[in-house]
């Protein structure tokens, strides 16, 4: 049984880590060129023709694409669900448009502004200023957020100056992106006399893990953006804050120059949560924004999700998805089936939850219906192990009944399946072949799918009516998480690599 989705995901992910058995010598000579070809000599764009998508080909997929980074403030995972302010703010605007998310993480040797204008994402949300450099490549949505940069020291620094001019004095290295805006800021500065000593990094290393390297003393001070600093000292120990060098940037989310309807409709958005009253630089936000700031930058609850949230040294470092990873490795190894597409589905029925019941008695981590499980005693199903077993059992009898077809549309016909039941999925595939399509693409059975809510084709179907827009967004969703839960660990291992490579580096 063809049973892992590995065909239908985007080429999302990590370059290939480098073979077994290479020499020490190597390694090290790899690891200084990678690091040396990703300090760009600016943006780096390569795709400058954006392509023609914009709101109503996004509608009529049903898809949302968001584009960002891993990070506290735009995008992680917490027990295997998706958190971060980014992802929050985009997903309230996709959930009034009727629309799935899709979160595309930008990866190593990847550009944010290439995988927006070839058509990978629909918008970049990831904390961005609006500068001139970037308005060349794509359009700005209004802003929803001010910021102002901020000099990050290590505590390894005695006496931190506390002005530009004592900065500037003490020459003390500055380590930034070029592809950042801090590092046109710093230009800017250098520009009106400030004799400021500016270092490059790779641009695969965001603010972020930089602000955690400043906090190891592994360099003596980088910039960041004031809300950015706020959520990672609330986890980070080391890091001292030092003087302004720019007040009120504006942050907003970048779309395609061509996106002009969905330019319209997340100015209309973001107008409801943020605009400016009327003192000047004084703005209004909503309850929501409100909420969601004070979750991620300030307040109890920001402590809460930064005491949660371990970027480095846990899902980066260890390649953790949620609590119940070994669990769920070892039935889904066991069963032959893809234990991240278990996990998946699992985040989407209950959130890692072993206690939920559904209004239709769905119980535990897999909402297994009591009446189609081999378990007699309904009360064992809320045990963890036992639940999963029996989830993997029946996702895999759904995988088993489409084995003949490709791995994209098995595993999107079982996921139908164990949504919506059999009988509904066979329905619309019987109005497929009226409708003379092909039943075995998923495509053609999620547009019958849809048509099931409408009276004149429930109506003769064997099994009625069927809610068939959350099935069909049940499956997208499923399979998006996937496809990002396979980029973080991609991502965790290319981390633990890097580090095998400076160990090796140190040793020589």
């Amino acid at each position: 049984m063809n049973a892992k989705p590995h065909e239908f995901s985007r080429n999302l992910l990590i370059p290939a880590l480098v073979a077994v058995g290479i020499t020490v010598s190597t390694c090290t000579q790899q690891q200084e060129e990678i690091v040396e070809q990703n300090i760009d000599q600016g943006l780096n764009v390569s795709v400058t023709e954006p392509v023609e998508r914009d709101y109503e080909e996004i509608k009529n997929s049903g898809v949302l694409r968001m584009i960002t980074n891993y990070s506290s403030n735009t995008y992680f995972l917490h027990q295997g669900i998706d958190r971060g302010f980014e992802y929050e703010m985009v997903r309230e605007f996709a959930n009034e448009h009727d629309l799935a998310l899709e979160v595309v993480i930008v990866g190593p040797n990847q550009n944010p502004y290439d995988l927006l204008n070839s058509g990978a994402g629909d918008l970049i949300a990831a904390n961005y200023t609006i500068t001139p450099e970037r308005k060349q490549y794509v359009k700005f949505t209004r802003p929803y957020n001010l910021v102002n940069q901020l000099i990050i020291f290590s505590d390894d620094i005695e006496n931190p100056p506390s002005t530009l001019e004592a900065l500037a004095e003490r020459n003390i290295p500055i380590t930034v992106r070029r592809n950042s805006s801090y590092y046109s800021r710093l230009q800017e500065l250098q520009q009106n006399g400030y004799d400021l000593n500016i270092r490059l990094t790779s641009s695969d290393m965001d603010t972020e893990s930089l602000l955690f390297e400043i906090s190891r003393d592994e360099h003596q001070a980088t910039v960041a953006d004031n809300n950015m600093f706020q959520a990672s000292g609330t986890y980070m120990n080391g890091l001292v804050k030092g003087p302004t060098i720019a007040r009120n940037d504006t942050i907003a989310w970048a779309i395609r120059n061509n996106a002009s309807d969905l330019e319209t409709r997340l100015n209309r958005f973001l107008y409801k949560h943020f605009r400016f009253g009327a003192q000047e630089g004084q703005p209004k936000r909503s309850t929501f924004l409100n909420v969601l700031r004070k979750r991620y930058f300030g307040g109890g609850q920001a402590q809460q999700v930064a005491s949660i949230y371990r970027p480095v040294s846990e899902i980066e470092g260890t390649g953790i998805i949620s609590p119940y990873d070994d669990l769920i490795k070892s039935v889904a190894d066991s069963a032959g089936v893809d234990w991240l597409m278990i996990a998946s589905i699992i985040a989407q029925e209950t959130k890692f939850n072993p206690n939920s019941k559904s209004w239709a008695g769905a119980v535990g981590l897999m909402q297994v219906m009591p009446q189609f499980s081999q378990v007699e005693n309904e009360q064992l199903l809320y045990d963890a192990e036992i639940n999963l077993r029996e989830g993997v059992r029946i996702i895999t009898e759904h995988l088993r009944h489409y084995s003949y077809l490709d791995s994209l549309n098995q595993w999107a016909l079982a996921l139908a399946t164990y949504n919506a039941g059999p009988g509904h999925v066979a329905d619309a595939r019987r109005l497929t072949i009226d409708h003379n399509k092909n039943p075995n693409e998923w495509e053609n059975v999620s547009d019958a799918l849809l048509k099931l809510m409408q009276r004149k084709y429930y109506k003769d179907a064997r099994f009625g009516f069927c809610r068939g827009i959350e099935t069909v967004r049940y499956v997208k969703e499923v399979m998006n998480r996937h496809q990002t839960y396979e980029t973080i660990l991609a991502m965790a291992e290319r981390k633990n690599l890097n580090q095998q490579l400076g160990m090796v580096n140190t040793i020589q």
